[in-house]
């Protein structure tokens, strides 16, 4: 005999349904965020490199498939909770075993792992590939707390990193911008002048470690023009949340001006200027480091 409207049962069934619709509308709520940006799982609106969207694509479609696996062990516990609540003083039927279930329960987890493994590893392979001929070589150089970005192929010989190459380094007052083409691949050399740093621009979702003795390389294409914020992921020292830099990329045809611009002895700032572009990082600015005035 089913349980009336009134009865306990039907009761606590009401108040756990509710229970779950309210604190579903409170996770939405409490995280801020828009429609928009919850269909996104926390990863950033833009994705500027065919490796970015590559990992978005995977990094959505793994939270479809473990909301998908959510809302199947949901379902079953409500199920159970709803067809198999007490009904009577009576013991229930017991069943030991029940090998479909147990198939489902052994094959589905292995068939989800094999199927993320597989992409995982193809995506991973894709965004960690280096090409031997690329066609930028930028040089990334780290140090307590900024950094320094060299153009190679600018100098003489591009395993030789001296002054001779058009450079670009920050400090406390500036804000470094590293000025690439879109459409082009890019291959990024990282070195460390000190410490253990990160090389890390959000909107690319991805960065690789700089390693003090360790010449580390990875490659990206940029086919969107803009400015995206870069950051150290490493836990340097003092400043280390202080050590922000700009990507700012730009047409093949402007990149071509920039650089010629450099090598004819304008500053990173004038050389923006004479192609259009604000001179001074837009997505980031330099911290405020005058203790002495907090003081006062």
């Amino acid at each position: 005999m089913a349980a009336s409207p009134s009865s306990p049962a039907s009761r606590r069934i009401r108040r756990l349904i509710g229970l779950s619709v309210t604190g579903a509308a409170l996770v939405t709520v409490l995280t801020g965020c828009s429609i928009d940006d919850a269909f996104y799982f926390g990863w950033p609106r833009t994705q500027p490199s065919p490796q970015s969207r590559q990992m978005f694509d995977m990094w959505i479609g793994s939270a479809i498939a473990a909301l998908a696996v959510g809302v199947f062990v949901w379902g079953l516990i409500f199920w159970c909770v709803i067809r198999y609540r007490k009904k009577g003083e009576d013991l229930p039927p017991q069943t030991r075993y029940n090998l479909p279930m147990e198939l489902l329960f052994t094959v589905g987890p292995f068939v989800a792992i094999a199927i993320l493994f597989y992409y995982t590893a193809i995506i991973q392979a894709n965004v960690t590939r280096v090409d031997p001929n690329p066609d930028l070589d930028v040089t990334v150089t780290a140090f307590k707390w900024n950094w320094k970005f060299s153009y190679p192929e600018t100098g003489s010989d591009p395993k030789i990193r001296d002054d001779k190459d058009v450079y670009t380094v920050g400090d406390s007052d500036v804000i470094p911008i590293l000025v690439v083409p879109t459409g082009k691949n890019i291959r990024i050399t990282e070195l460390s002048a000190d410490v253990i740093h990160s090389f890390w621009v959000p909107d690319l979702l991805f960065k690789r470690d700089v390693v003090p003795g360790v010449e580390n390389q990875f490659q990206v294409t940029i086919d969107q023009e803009g400015a995206y914020v870069g950051r150290c992921a490493e836990l340097c020292g003092t400043y280390h949340s202080m050590m922000n830099f700009e990507v700012r990329a730009v047409s093949p045809e402007k990149y071509d001006q920039y650089i010629q611009a450099r090598v004819q002895g304008k500053t990173t700032q004038e050389a923006l200027t004479l192609i259009g572009q604000e001179p001074y990082a837009i997505k980031t600015k330099p911290f405020d480091t005058d203790r002495q005035a907090e003081r006062g």
